[in-house]
């Protein structure tokens, strides 16, 4: 029997009527049209599926407003398979029609990918706007892509997403003509947008390639300077690039324009951004943010993106920032961990980041670790706990050296200064007399003015409490 819910729809004002469906309302003195209204529809394919079917449909509502969107009504169908041709089944889909015309609502969203033929025969039933999950989240990546590279991937996601779909776009093309489908004014559209699809597909491709390559000389210098490199990933809105903007104030050539947008929404920002940071020893790293996931993220997306999160594959070390105050963030772990291991990156150092920890209970017992950090980015707490962890996981390899510099060699003192801490100084006749924790870089840079009693660092980096 079907199931309707409307647990996952306060926050977003399902309950609204049809009275509010034509209403103006002024915004700084001009009128402005109301929201587009959507619809949402999800499908459970087994009872004990029904709770995360509600939880992945408070999602969808968090997609479709973040797309503009305002959601008006919702309904979770409980089948025992898919419905080849109409997803939820066609009597089903009168009773989402009334109801969604009830509601005023011009737009229908459901909760999985559709097949073209899904959409067709859909489309023809409700005889409204009809999106899939996918086609979606495509959308709202479009509005938020702002580098040349990120709108080429959004572009080249979105063509292979409708590519294979053209036949159940029906609306959007003609369909009438001669023959079995194969002949007449409706064929020769449907070839004439395939051919252009597959030509754009090519050139976007060509120009990523470019993409890839100025990518990979970049990365090149930046594996010469040798400077660990820092990746956050995580679940879209779980303070990613809020940890980014806070790390990199570390620094010391930190300015507030190198900050990047960190809003409370779903994937505020899509493009790659790379930091300079520093931990408490003024060993500098390197720090980039990534794109957000999302359960269920389109492969396509993954796959057009892939240019970009390889990145991820080059980090020393991933944070991975999680929302601890989400009810659902195992099942955000699991997205997480599932598109890692898909990008080949499963295996790295990783310290799992539990943010926004002010808005869980006051009396919550936090145990921090140096593969897990309880922090809120907001309110700045436990963020040294997370500079230790990171200097723990970052330092493997770092030695107590002794270094006896000339009086003429004042530029490597200077370049010391300015990336350690250098608490055990003294002059002598020879000259100035250093004590020092070195990285390797620098104990391979100056091993001749290290003297014989230096030795590698032998402190536990892994596991133990903060």
């Amino acid at each position: 029997m079907a199931v309707k819910t409307y647990k996952a729809v306060k926050a977003y004002n399902i309950m609204k009527g049809v009275e509010e469906g034509k209403k103006m309302r002024q915004d700084s003195g001009r009128v402005t049209e109301q929201k587009e209204k959507a619809f949402l529809v999800g499908l459970n394919v087994s009872a004990k599926g029904y709770e995360n079917g509600e939880d992945s449909l408070l999602e969808l509502a968090g997609l479709a407003e973040a797309a503009g969107a305002e959601v008006v009504g919702s309904v979770i169908q409980n089948r025992a398979a898919r419905d080849v041709a109409t997803y939820v089944g066609r009597g089903k889909l009168l009773e989402i029609k009334e109801e969604a015309v009830c509601r005023d609502a011009s737009l229908v969203i459901f909760n999985d990918e559709l097949s073209g033929t899904q959409l067709r025969n859909i489309e023809e039933i409700l005889e409204l706007k009809v999106l899939d999950r996918t086609a979606l989240i495509l959308d709202i990546f479009a509005q938020r892509a702002l580098s040349r590279e990120g709108k080429l991937q959004v572009e080249l996601a979105q063509l292979k997403y409708r590519l294979p779909r053209l036949q159940g776009l029906g609306k959007q093309l003609s369909r009438t003509g001669g023959g079995i489908g194969t002949r007449g004014p409706g064929e020769q559209k449907l070839e004439t947008d395939r051919r252009h699809i597959m030509n754009r597909i090519r050139e976007i491709k060509k120009e990523l390639e470019q993409v890839k390559k100025n990518r990979s000389t970049q990365r090149a210098k930046r594996l010469k300077s040798e400077l660990p490199l820092v990746a956050l990933v995580g679940y879209t809105n779980s303070g990613k690039s809020s940890l980014l903007n806070e790390l990199i104030k570390t620094h010391r050539d930190y300015s507030p324009d190198k900050e990047v947008l960190a809003e409370d929404k779903l994937f505020a920002s899509l493009d790659v951004t790379l930091r300079k940071a520093a931990l408490p020893n003024k060993q500098e790293f390197l720090v980039v943010d990534t794109v957000g996931f999302v359960s269920k993220l389109p492969h396509a997306l993954v796959e057009a993106f892939k240019a970009t999160l390889e990145e991820v594959k080059y980090a020393d070390l991933i944070l991975h920032v999680i929302d601890s105050s989400n009810e659902n963030n195992l099942l955000q772990i699991e997205t997480t961990y599932k598109v890692l291991q898909e990008l080949g990156a499963y295996d790295k150092p990783i310290i799992n980041v539990y943010n926004k920890i002010d808005l869980l209970p006051a009396d919550r017992y936090f145990h921090n670790t140096f593969d897990q950090v309880y922090i809120s980015v907001k309110r700045k707490w436990n963020l040294d706990k997370l500079y230790e962890a990171l200097e723990r996981k970052l330092l493997q390899k770092t030695y107590r050296s002794t270094l006896n510099l000339p009086f003429t060699r004042g530029d490597i003192l200077s370049n010391l200064k300015t990336k350690y801490n250098l608490s055990e100084m003294q002059y002598t006749e020879r000259g100035i007399e250093i004590e020092v924790v070195l990285d390797e870089q620098d104990y391979r840079r100056y091993k001749e003015y290290i003297s014989g009693n230096s030795n590698e660092a032998q402190t536990d980096r892994t596991g133990g409490e903060l």
